[in-house]
């Protein structure tokens, strides 16, 4: 079914409401925070999902039109030899915290892998604490439940959708891009509009309200990320060119992207905050759907989203701030997601808070460099990257050691990067010392991450602050995890278990479902079980049930939990829905 939506109807009713918030937000003069004698500056930060390097016509591609991008490009410093993980969580944790995705605990976009270690200090709690207003509009995906929300980790302001992606298993039940429900401050409410639209509409709502602070805004858009899902007017002038879907449609979701970053960057100017607003826009891996069998344009790199040949991380990223850099001008300095921290910190003035040991470096003394040339003082580095879709990490699986000159790729490929971007000449067996030089940096690197593998990051159980809690099997400990509704609803043969915490001991109402509560779905006849550390219980299901309730005492402390519905004579699969709830001492 084509689904039609209109621009003009959301820009006139988007025009009276800023209009509204702009009359309320115009401040006197001397009403700005300060720190010190230097006006503190406004931060925004976007960053799109599975939008690559060639998927922005500043880059030259040729079919994909992205006027707002382009001009955005000509505004700011761009730094063309930036990395990021090749896939989604990993990159946001380390956005999020300056550090080394891995040391974070997050290495995957599912199986529990995807948690933000609670430990971990975040770039919004380290703003908030410094006097900023901190919001999220978008995807957050470094966990659902408590400790481990947006809301915990230092947003005041937030509007996300759960788990990867609209659609996915945590998010709330329906959920198809179009006039979707969110989780408002942690409450599902109803939005209206597309799912974009409706992320950067509640962001700049947030960035117009009258404040003496100044404000983060973090705009993390699921868009262009899969299923390639927008109105039909967006993604038509790309089947009309015969670009086949899901390229099209694909194209069209980062055209409305850039609608939107254009209605965004014209507010700024209109609130009288462009100048000294540091906007960075960039993407969190490499493209997903910017290249297929009919063509396509990846910037003359080598492999997509997941990959270690620079195709997979190496991605776009422009940052803006008239009253303190030169823009226009492209920074070549390797250079990565981990070094967003750092960079912000310095330039808010706000130190490192004590104890954190960060993996990035400040970029501020090269925005300052109209050359964008590294001080002599400044060293040579080394970075790392890999992607581990896997329960334990695993020693150089899908690896590249980088540096300004060389990529060692799973510690055998060798290239040479000024010379072959595309890397397709292996250089390794004619320069084995370089080889040998990457190899002994990684095995220092990896020793240095290595520690805290075998921990997991769990979820809490019990808490005032989330009580009770719903379990998702996205966030199963399992080599099969139905991590989207589609998958759900297929009903597959497959379990896994949960590592959670319970915060307080006491009587344990424990629900078992198919589906989310409130949505119909019944139980055929046979039996449930549900194991708690080395407690078990277990009873009949009466054909027709949708739900199974356990009550029992559950202590205090970290443990695995696990249930079972095993059909009369069918097949057992694990409860894609548990909700947990302390209702007694």
């Amino acid at each position: 079914m084509i689904r039609l939506r209109f621009r003009g109807l959301w820009v006139f009713l988007s025009f009276l409401t800023l209009s509204a918030g702009w009359c309320l937000s115009t401040r006197a003069s001397g009403d700005e925070p300060t720190r010190g004698h230097a006006k503190l500056p406004n931060i925004v930060l976007i960053i799109t999902d599975d939008q690559g390097y060639g998927d922005l016509s500043c880059h030259g591609n040729t079919q994909l039109k992205t006027p707002a991008l382009d001009a955005l490009y000509r505004q700011s410093v761009r730094l063309t030899n930036f990395h990021v993980d090749p896939t989604c969580s990993p990159t946001r944790s380390a956005l999020m915290t300056g550090r080394y995705s891995s040391r974070t605990g997050v290495w995957h976009t599912i199986r529990g892998r995807s948690f933000l270690r609670k430990d971990e200090v975040t770039l919004p709690k380290v703003l908030s604490a410094a006097g900023y207003r901190t919001g999220i509009f978008g995807k957050w995906h470094l966990g659902d439940n408590y400790p481990l929300r947006a809301q915990d980790r230092g947003f005041q302001e937030t509007l996300v959708h759960g788990g990867g992606g609209v659609g996915q298993t945590p998010d709330a039940w329906g959920n198809d891009y179009f006039d979707d429900r969110y989780f408002h401050n942690g409450k599902l409410e109803q939005q209206s509009g597309y799912c974009t639209d409706v992320f950067f509409r509640a962001a700049t709502e947030f960035i117009s309200r009258p404040s003496r602070q100044p404000f983060f805004a973090y705009i993390a858009t699921n868009a262009p990320h899969s299923p390639y899902t927008v109105a039909d007017d967006y993604s038509k002038l790309y089947r009309d060119q015969g670009i086949p879907s899901p390229r099209a449609e694909f194209y069209g979701m980062i055209a409305n992207i850039d609608e939107n970053v254009g209605r965004l960057m014209r507010r700024l100017d209109e609130l009288a905050l462009s100048e000294d607003t540091i906007v960075i826009w960039m993407t969190d891996n490499g493209s997903a759907a910017g290249v297929d069998n009919s063509g396509g344009f990846n910037a003359g790199m080598r492999a997509m989203k997941g990959s270690e040949y620079d195709g997979g991380h190496r991605v776009p990223c422009f940052l803006r701030c008239p009253s303190r850099w030169k823009g226009n001008r492209d920074l070549p300095a390797l250079t990565a997601h981990i070094d967003l921290f750092p960079t912000l910190l310095e330039l808010c003035g706000v130190a490192t808070p004590e104890g954190v040991r960060l993996d990035g470096r400040s970029l501020a003394p090269l925005l300052a460099d109209p050359m964008g040339v590294a001080p002599p003082t400044r060293p040579a580095r080394t970075l790392f990257v890999h992607s581990q879709r896997v329960e334990q990490p695993e020693k150089w699986r899908q690896s590249a050691v980088l540096t300004d000159r060389w990529r060692l790729i799973n510690g055998k490929e060798l290239y040479d990067i000024r010379q072959d971007p595309g890397q397709m000449r292996d250089l390794a067996a004619k320069t084995p010392e370089i080889v040998a030089e990457l190899r002994r940096a990684y095995d220092d690197w990896w020793a240095d991450i290595f520690p805290r593998f075998g921990e997991y990051v769990r979820i809490e159980l019990g808490s005032a602050q989330a009580n009770p809690a719903t379990l998702t099997c996205h966030d199963w400990h399992s080599d099969q995890v139905p991590f989207d509704h589609l998958s759900v609803k297929k009903d597959p043969a497959a379990n896994g278990f949960w590592a959670v915490e319970f915060v307080r001991g006491g009587t344990y109402q424990v629900t078992l479902r198919a589906r989310p509560q409130g949505i119909a779905h019944q139980f055929k006849a046979g039996n449930a079980r549900l194991k708690i550390g080395e407690l078990e219980r277990s009873q009949p299901v009466s054909e027709g049930t949708d739900a199974v309730v356990f009550k029992l005492p559950v202590a205090a402390g970290p443990t695995l939990l696990q249930t079972w519905i095993d059909d009369t004579g069918g097949p057992s699969r694990g409860a894609f829905f548990v909700d947990v709830e302390r209702i007694g001492d």
